[in-house]
């Protein structure tokens, strides 16, 4: 109970929080495009893209300290959790100095990332604000692990989005009043610091004895399974840096700077959607690694089953939506020149509807700590989506792009997470998980082709068309399944969670 209850309030704040950041986030974006040329918004997006890429030298190492904190966690080891957090606070300073250092020397050849280098007055100043701002979280982080590990992640994202909320404001106004786009990013640099140096408080207050310094060395074995991890994490890391970091950079170099503007508008609303259900995971992990470190190995099944339930309804319906409301709701939010065709809004949505069904399996992988298992499947899935990214993007544009991190995702991570876990997490055949994949998608692709024909039926226009759509991709997705799935236990189960969040 304990666990549900954990589980239930860090899923409450973030939904709550970030709902509230979907709406700021709304209002930001269209100040932005108000008051700046297209090109800062392909900027942003782009740069953002290459910190991503300079972000793997963390190696990992967040996923791996953590999973190593539940277990002296749920044994109240005070002296095993000041060791780690020690480890962890060494290794993330080191970080943070090699992103400052190689993001700076990678200024003079920003031409490389884009096909052509827009006229923007201090464009490498703007490049180096982001590397500034990408590398100060890396020397105050390490201590919101703690928090998150010790089930109370709701704390570190009622930080976050009190912080973001207030930089949103902040950047509107800054915008509103002069237009300048490195007082927007600078912002966002202090907004930063302020955050993590605020959380870092926060867990002192709430751990007080991570502030001590009798502080032993850390244990062989428990060194030697982090170092482990940490290798395993890395080409996890690149694995998806390159599969899902790339998209703008290989748009900006394949197709244009502008297209990348059109592109970041629905990554932006893929990437809340994205964030949403990540939430809801994440407020799971910390009580599935409880589970792991004290439960049985049935129960761990049981647990699992549900989240993979959870997670296609989720992904089912978010899926559906957003095929069907992207269009009308950038048309009413930023005009029609920055919509996308249908074609490429499919293949857009097919990645997240893919990616997100992976969630409950990359969850279970990561709260057993399975990171070593499938550590060489990232290198596959980089050599087959950058193959087919690039040649098939040098004749379909954003489709072709899309459509090789389908396929490298499914020629890869598809089958291979799902077999480590049950193999060496469940220790059972994975059968039943596909299975259940099949009926999932089945269902979700039954419900989608009723929703689009209902959908063509509406004729009016902006708000109203957005409204009507919504009212039909709302209700009459979740009826349908309700309808298919109220006699599965797994419903009744997830049914029962919900009556306790309500």
């Amino acid at each position: 109970m304990g666990r549900i209850s954990n589980t239930i309030r860090n899923m409450k704040v973030a939904l709550f929080g970030q709902f509230l950041g979907i709406i700021i986030n709304i209002i930001s974006r269209k100040v932005f495009v108000l008051f700046l040329p297209i090109e800062y918004l392909g900027l942003n997006g782009l740069f953002s893209n290459i910190l991503s890429m300079l972000s793997l030298a963390e190696l990992g190492i967040g996923s791996a300290i953590i999973y190593s904190l539940y277990k002296p966690i749920a044994d109240s080891n005070i002296d095993e959790i000041k060791s780690l957090m020690r480890l962890y606070k060494n290794v993330y300073c080191a970080v943070g100095i090699f992103i400052l250092a190689a993001g700076a020397s990678l200024a003079p050849f920003l031409d490389l990332f884009i096909k052509e280098l827009p006229d923007i007055p201090n464009i490498r100043l703007i490049y180096l604000i982001f590397v500034i701002n990408t590398a100060i979280s890396y020397f105050f982080t390490y201590k919101r692990s703690l928090i998150i590990a010790n089930q109370q992640q709701y704390i570190v994202i009622a930080y976050h989005y009190a912080f973001m909320v207030l930089l949103n404001i902040e950047q509107i106004l800054i915008l509103y009043i002069t237009q300048n786009f490195i007082l927007y990013l600078l912002l966002q640099a202090v907004n930063t610091l302020l955050e993590n140096f605020s959380l870092s408080k926060k867990a002192e207050r709430t751990f007080p004895y991570i502030k001590e310094k009798d502080i032993l060395p850390l244990n062989k074995n428990v060194k030697a399974e982090i170092k482990k991890n940490v290798c395993a994490m890395f080409f996890h890391r690149i694995g998806g840096a390159m599969v899902f970091a790339t998209d703008n950079i290989l748009i900006s170099k394949l197709v244009g700077l502008s297209t990348v503007a059109i592109y970041s508008n629905y990554m932006l609303i893929r990437t809340a959607l994205s964030s949403i259900t990540g939430q809801i995971f994440q407020s799971v992990s910390a009580s599935f690694g409880n589970l792991n470190a004290q439960g049985t190995a049935q129960q761990k099944l049981d647990v699992f089953y549900v989240m993979n339930f959870a997670g296609a309804w989720i992904f089912g319906f978010c899926s559906i939506c957003f095929f069907n409301l992207v269009n009308p709701f950038i048309t009413v939010w930023l005009g029609e020149k920055y919509l996308f065709p249908k074609t490429t809004v499919f293949w857009i949505v097919l990645v997240f509807y893919i990616s997100g069904m992976r969630q409950p399996c990359l969850t279970a992988r990561e709260a057993m700590g399975l990171f070593w298992y499938d550590r060489y499947k990232p290198v596959f899935e980089i050599i087959i989506n950058l193959f087919f990214s690039i040649t098939l993007g040098i004749k379909f544009g954003v489709c072709g792009i899309m459509a090789g991190t389908v396929i490298s995702t499914m020629a890869t991570c598809f089958w291979i997470e799902p077999y480590i876990v049950y193999k060496y997490g469940f220790c059972t055949s994975m059968q039943t998980y596909f299975i259940k994949y099949i009926i999932y998608t089945t269902i979700t692709l039954m419900c989608a082709v009723i929703i689009y024909i209902l959908c063509n039926f509406i004729t009016y226009k902006g708000v109203y068309e957005l409204a009507a759509k919504l009212i039909i991709c709302g209700i009459v997705t979740n009826i349908i399944f309700i309808l298919c799935y109220m006699n599965t236990w797994e419903f009744k189960y997830i049914f029962t969670i919900i009556r306790k969040i309500t």
